[in-house]
């Protein structure tokens, strides 16, 4: 399980996660979710499609909604790169590795660069947007949990070991990670300064297990779940909130009303000096998801986002039960009923 070591000059500069896109059967619904629970600005919006930014976001757009009539799925993730000759350098080094790459006209963006990784996911590669106005202290508007900015995707991968060393090679670099035995199970790998731009985590894939936003404090994530409930969607609060073990961030996890997965979370530490070394986790030991708080539901683990027109490859080895709900449940009675005897 050798990590691959940093590389500092990569062959093109990401700077940062940028946006995603995803679908949705109902616009209205969504525009009430992401505006009235997540709190979200709504850039802009047509027929067809609803643009979003957070409140700290000047460029206009880190979520797109398009409507589509079928199962919910992701069209595709976004970085940033640095400058627009930094796309014919992305361009060049997917193209190296026999790798997709195409051009492509989307909306509210510069040129942009449409590839595929080595597992399949779709991944938009663009240098500008136009810009819109910071909402950040217009404090008589926040909604919601007033999500401030993006921040990362977890992407769940067959071969996590294969997606970290590609994503290594440009400039990404590991700031935690989880194992069992010798196996590297997750990869928690950055370009921004945070703990994370994007997570791989070893399961059927490529889908989409959850993209992420930062809000400014822990209120605003309960402020989120209370304005779920009072707005009749108590339901879609999924897991949390809680405290999560690597990178030690207050969450909550929510599904939107075409069942994809977002995160609302407390801003994690920052990364930046190269004598930083990742942090190791054991899965086999208690405390990693959470410091406190139950496990997840098993859906938590189990329902993820199919990305539109990309296969799902399954494992090549049988995955031992995580720990859900239910199992801990389960063992926290047995441990009980010993003790009583």
């Amino acid at each position: 399980m050798p990590l691959p070591k940093p590389v500092y000059y990569p062959p093109f500069n990401i700077t940062r996660s940028s946006h995603s896109i995803i679908t949705s059967r109902d616009l209205e619904a969504s525009l009430d979710f992401y505006e009235q629970v997540i709190g979200l600005v709504l850039t802009e919006r047509d027929a067809d499609t609803l643009y979003f930014r957070g409140l700290e976001e000047v460029c206009h757009h880190s979520l797109v909604v398009k409507r589509h009539t079928g199962e919910h799925q992701a069209e595709a993730i976004g970085f940033r790169v640095y400058t627009e000759e930094e796309l014919d350098k992305a361009e060049h080094f997917y193209r190296s590795k026999g790798l997709p790459a195409s051009w492509i006209e989307v909306p509210y963006q510069g040129r942009t660069l449409l590839v595929n990784d080595p597992t399949g996911t779709p991944v938009q590669l663009c240098a500008t947007m136009p810009t819109e106005p910071r909402m950040y202290t217009n404090f008589q508007d926040f909604k919601g949990g007033a999500a401030m900015r993006f921040d990362h995707w977890q992407i769940q991968t067959p071969n996590v070991q294969e997606q970290t060393d590609f994503y290594a090679e440009m400039g990404f670099r590991v700031s935690e990670y989880m194992v069992v035995g010798d196996k590297l199970m997750t990869t928690f790998m950055f370009r921004k300064p945070g703990t994370q731009d994007i997570v791989f985590l070893e399961n059927p894939g490529p889908r989409l297990h959850h993209f992420a936003y930062s809000v400014s404090d822990n209120n605003s994530l309960i402020r989120a779940c209370d304005i779920a409930g009072i707005l009749g969607m108590g339901d879609v609060v999924e897991r949390g909130p809680g405290r999560h073990g690597p990178a030690g961030v207050m969450f909550v996890y929510f599904r939107d009303p075409d069942g994809h997965r977002v995160e609302l979370f407390c801003d994690h530490y920052f990364l930046i000096d190269i004598e930083v070394e990742p942090v190791e986790w054991d899965m086999t030991k208690p405390g990693l998801s959470i410091r406190w708080g139950l496990p997840a539901q098993e859906c938590w683990y189990n329902e993820t986002t199919a990305f539109s027109g990309i296969e799902t490859k399954q494992l090549d080895y049988e995955r031992g039960p995580l720990s859900t709900l239910e199992t801990y449940l389960a063992e926290k009675a047995k441990a009980r009923a010993a003790k009583a005897q």
